[in-house]
Order: structure tokens, then sequence, then C-alpha cells
């Protein structure tokens, strides 16, 4: 019932910390991981996919943030491992979870999200293996832009075309 905490099966590597409403446990991003009990389950997971070769050191340095905030597990390196590797990954064991009952791997499945960091080409490439998918229900994609290819931010008007200054928006409003 709405309002009633429920306890979920799951696993986190670490304390959850501030941003516990974006967190996925291990044994979600890890098939084969050990289930452990979790009193909620986040209303808002992410999976971060960075181009650690985009903007310099930024790629880099925001991989580690990332890394820090969250299970280190829904960080990706796109320059390490490629997104339909690990999608394809991730749904396949949401999907035998979910076939076990599993409620937290529903609840995930219905609220995932995802973040991409890099350039228009990597945003692209991303946004093209949701659509390779063909998913039932496609997770919605925020994008964070490093580098100089960034059109898509001045597409959506997130960037004033005169000052070149991006709006600040938070991580939250990004994947809520």
């Amino acid at each position: 019932m709405e309002g009633e905490a429920e306890t979920v099966v799951g696993s986190c590597s670490k304390p959850c910390g501030p941003l516990e409403d974006y967190y996925i446990p291990d044994y979600i991003l890890k098939p084969g991981a050990q289930q452990v009990l979790v009193d909620h389950a986040a209303p808002c997971p992410v999976v971060v996919f960075i181009n650690s070769r985009s903007g310099g050191q930024l790629g880099s340095s925001l991989i580690k943030t990332y890394r820090e905030l969250l299970n280190e597990a829904q960080v990706f390196d796109l320059s390490k491992e490629a997104p339909d590797k690990v999608l394809h990954r991730l749904y396949a064991n949401l999907e035998r979870l979910k076939m076990e009952g599993d409620i937290l791997a529903v609840q995930i499945w219905r609220t995932l999200r995802l973040i991409v960091a890099g350039g228009d080409g990597t945003a692209s490439w991303l946004l093209g293996v949701v659509s390779d998918l063909k998913l039932s229900h496609p997770p919605p994609v925020a994008t964070v832009p490093l580098g100089t290819g960034n059109n898509l931010p001045f597409s959506f008007g997130w960037v004033s075309g005169q000052h070149h200054s991006f709006k600040q928006i938070s991580f939250i409003l990004l994947c809520r």
C-alpha cells in the first residue's frame, strides 16, 4: 500500500548516502551477486554512462564523482564497456529477476533512468542502443554535455546562444 514501508531484496556495497533515491543494488547490476534485504526501492534509479575521453579530463573526473555518490557498478566508462552490452546484461537480469518474483527488479524496471555524459555522438550512440533494444518501456535519457561537439543542448534550449553558458540543472532534476 502507498505510504507503507516495504522491505525488498537487494544489496548495497556501501552506505547509500544522500543520493539513495538513485541507488541500484549490486545484484540487479551484477548477475549472481548475493541478495540481501533493502528497506525500500529507490524511486529514481539511474545508470550512468560517461565518455571519459570527452571534455578533456572532465569525463574522467565525472566518473570518479558519480562512483563516489552512487554504487560504482552503476557508472560505466564508455571507453571500456559498450552501452549495448551493459544494457543487454542489465535488462536480461531484470527480466530473470522479475520472472522469479523479485519486487525490486519490477520497480527498477519501471522507474529506471539513464544519464549519458559526452558529446552529441556519445548521446546519439546511447539513444540508438536504447532504440535498438525495442523495449516495451524504454527508460528516459538525460544528457550531460562534455567537450566541444554539443548541439543537443542548443536544440533543447538548455544553452543560451549568446552566452554559451548552461543553465544550472541539478542532478536530481535531470533524473526525475
